[in-house]
């Protein structure tokens, strides 16, 4: 398997492995194991379909380097494009700012004590924000290059988090049925985001020079990847944290540093905190550097559609200050901004796909390769997008937030 193969396979991962995958157990601590395994399993196979299919389209893009916005505009008009750039580089914003927010919050637990906590926290995001953004700057191999490295550290600090915590798993945690069967249904939109590596296509067609079967495989293993460690993860947390005890202390405390304050206080472990505090550090910042990725290309995409000269200093501040200001501003940013990235990427990561595969289906129906499933599929994800975007405007109860 060829390095870019392999390097874009972990972009795919790092993206997806993120803030979506450490909010799991603040959304699923009442839902039981089975539940959750069957609910990661649906997201999972739907959020792979819709990726192959934006593949299927890059098929007929004029040149390799077009961003998502560009294909939108090729088969749904300008009101394509609008739509595809507004709801990228809001859905990309609000991820941005989750992933700041999270990053700087992790971080300043081990700065020391300047002013006080809140001084602390925005001293954490800033540094956060500057150091990483430097390497999106540099452009995608830099990222290629710290992916690596940092997934590397990430699979470390994960392992050694499950050798800490599954021998510590009971049967009667894992058979625990949900305390209430609409809890599967209000987390759905938090769980979808866990998958959302969709914002990174346009970069992943451009790396790979548009080549079909690299970018097949670089999918099936980038998402492979996930979903191994996100049933891994619901199995360790499930399985050693009863949901009652588990519920009450994340309700005290529904952020990333109230989960690892309740595995270290539920296992009497110190060390497990510190080592999970590690991987949710190095998770958010592969994330951190995806989605950053993505404003960066969607951003200069929309540069090159008005003909504007390069300029990567207004580039740099376009991505980064709007989400930088988001989490400084905003103390519960994670959370909320988690909320609204849901929202959006049940359009972008759903909704859009199936409406240019099946106009492309259309216009080129002899397209070289097409998704499996044929127009049935594209209905029934058409239809689950529907759902994910009516399910945060319902009445439904939460476990925490």
């Amino acid at each position: 398997m060829k390095n870019k193969i392999l390097g874009s396979a972990l972009m795919i991962a790092g993206t997806t492995i993120g803030a979506g995958m450490l909010a799991m157990p603040l959304t699923s601590a009442g839902m039981g194991f089975g539940a959750t395994l069957a609910l990661l399993i649906g997201l999972w196979a739907l959020l792979a379909y819709t990726g192959l299919l934006f593949m299927e389209v890059y098929q007929t893009a004029p040149r390799q380097d077009v961003g998502v916005a560009s294909l939108a505009e090729q088969y749904l008009g300008i009101g394509g494009r609008l739509s595809a750039t507004i709801s990228l580089l809001v859905l990309l914003y609000a991820l941005l700012a989750a992933y700041i927010s999270g990053g700087g919050s992790l971080l300043s637990g081990i700065l020391p004590k300047m002013g006080d906590a809140k001084t602390t926290e925005q001293i954490g995001i800033l540094i956060f924000t500057i150091i990483l953004g430097s390497f999106v700057v540099m452009g995608i191999k830099g990222v290629d290059g710290l992916t690596r490295v940092l997934f590397i550290g990430k699979i470390i600090a994960f392992a050694a988090v499950l050798i800490l915590m599954l021998p510590k798993a009971k049967l009667e945690n894992l058979t625990a049925v949900p305390l209430d069967n609409l809890l599967i249904i209000s987390a759905i939109p938090i769980f979808f985001t866990s998958f959302g590596f969709h914002v990174i296509m346009a970069s992943i067609n451009t790396y790979l020079n548009a080549d079909i079967r690299k970018i097949r495989i670089a999918i099936y293993i980038g998402t492979a990847i996930p979903l191994i460690a996100y049933v891994l993860w619901q199995l360790a947390t499930h399985g050693v944290l009863s949901q009652g005890e588990f519920v009450q202390i994340l309700k005290s405390d529904p952020t990333l540093n109230g989960l690892i304050k309740a595995t270290s206080i539920l296992t009497g472990s110190s060390v497990l905190g510190e080592m999970m505090r590690l991987f949710s550090i190095l998770a958010l910042i592969t994330s951190f550097l995806g989605v950053a990725l993505g404003i960066f290309e969607c951003v200069d995409d929309l540069r090159k559609r008005v003909n504007m000269k390069e300029n990567r200093v207004l580039l740099t501040l376009v991505t980064f200050v709007p989400p930088l200001l988001f989490a400084l501003c905003w103390q519960e940013a994670f959370i909320a901004a988690l909320g609204y990235a849901g929202l959006l990427f049940a359009y972008y990561g759903i909704i859009l796909p199936v409406l240019l595969a099946w106009r492309a289906r259309v216009a080129h129906p002899n397209l070289p390769y097409r998704v499996i499933g044929g127009n049935v599929a594209l209905i029934l994800a058409f239809i689950a997008g529907v759902i994910i975007i009516i399910i945060p405007f319902l009445d439904l109860p939460k476990v925490v937030g």
